[in-house]
């Protein structure tokens, strides 16, 4: 049974300025209800994250500010949004509802956040529009709770999952793979385990054939009992 993490904006009553990029978020499970896809028995509201499930990942400074409203605007400025209580409300949502969905997995193969997937957001700071970064969230709980013993993420956003790489950079039991466009944001990237950037312009067989070419090797020699796809 596929299982999806889905939260309707309406109910963080989010500003106008929020409410217009995230409406996809929204659409997507409507499109998929419509069109008989998925079932309402297919989706679950996530639970909120806890400030203790918050702190393997991001630093206490961080979460402070952003649990007291205050970051400076040079340190908002770079999110992207203006700050909320709302939007870090729903942030937590987010990442718990990606964790829900690990454990979803595990039990019925396959789990999908719709929200999920805000790679940008580093342990001590946010950007990207992204203020919590839900995959790493949802891995260091897996491995914190004995729930998964090696982590596999593959990043195919067309940008590089930054934040992810950066806070995985010195643990061995996640592994950090990102194919995006070398050119496109951010652009100064960091390391992942292993990037492949690809030039502007990709066609679709060369995508293909560079993700075939080092994806099932990766999965043979990493060995994940948990692989997290954005």
């Amino acid at each position: 049974m596929l299982t999806i993490a889905y939260s309707p904006i309406y109910q963080y009553k989010l500003p106008k300025e929020h409410r217009f990029p995230m409406e996809k978020y929204e659409l997507v499970p409507q499109q998929l209800l419509y069109e008989g896809t998925i079932q309402q028995q297919n989706l679950f509201s996530p639970k909120l994250l806890k400030e203790e499930e918050i702190l393997l990942t991001h630093t206490a400074e961080y979460w402070n500010k952003l649990k007291h409203q205050t970051l400076t605007k040079k340190e908002i400025r770079p999110i992207g949004f203006p700050m909320t209580p709302q939007l870090v409300e729903r942030g937590r949502v987010i990442a718990h509802g990606t964790y829900e969905c690990c454990l979803f997995a595990k039990q019925f193969g396959v789990s999908l956040n719709v929200a999920g997937g805000t790679h940008h957001a580093f342990a001590e700071h946010g950007e990207g529009f992204c203020v919590l970064n839900d995959f790493a969230i949802a891995a260091n709980l897996l491995l914190h709770r004995k729930e998964a013993k090696q982590v596999l993420i593959i990043d195919l956003d067309v940008h590089q999952g930054n934040g992810t790489a950066h806070i995985f950079a010195n643990e061995s039991r996640v592994f950090t793979f990102s194919m995006h466009g070398e050119n496109n944001y951010p652009f100064r990237k960091q390391k992942s385990d292993v990037d492949i950037g690809l030039p502007d312009g990709c066609e679709d067989d060369e995508y293909l054939s560079e993700l075939q070419q080092v994806l099932p090797t990766l999965i043979k020699n990493v060995k994940p009992d948990m692989l997290m796809y954005l």
